[in-house]
């Protein structure tokens, strides 16, 4: 794999670890919820599933 492309896994991970971090998690700490799902463990999984296709796809194309 090129450089360029384990730059690009970098900084999704650095982005993960903002988005993940506790302020941001707070914006969606509150009681509602999706399909009995509350919103905070949507976001969550929803930011690890856009992850991992993220990951698929410039392993995928630059592999």
């Amino acid at each position: 794999m090129k450089k360029r492309h384990q730059q690009k896994l970098v900084i999704l991970s650095i982005a993960l670890v903002i988005f993940l971090n506790v302020p941001i998690l707070w914006i969606f700490n509150y009681s509602d919820s999706i399909l009995g799902v509350p919103i905070l463990y949507a976001y969550i999984f929803f930011m690890w599933l856009v992850s991992i296709f993220i990951t698929y796809l410039i392993v995928k194309r630059y592999a």
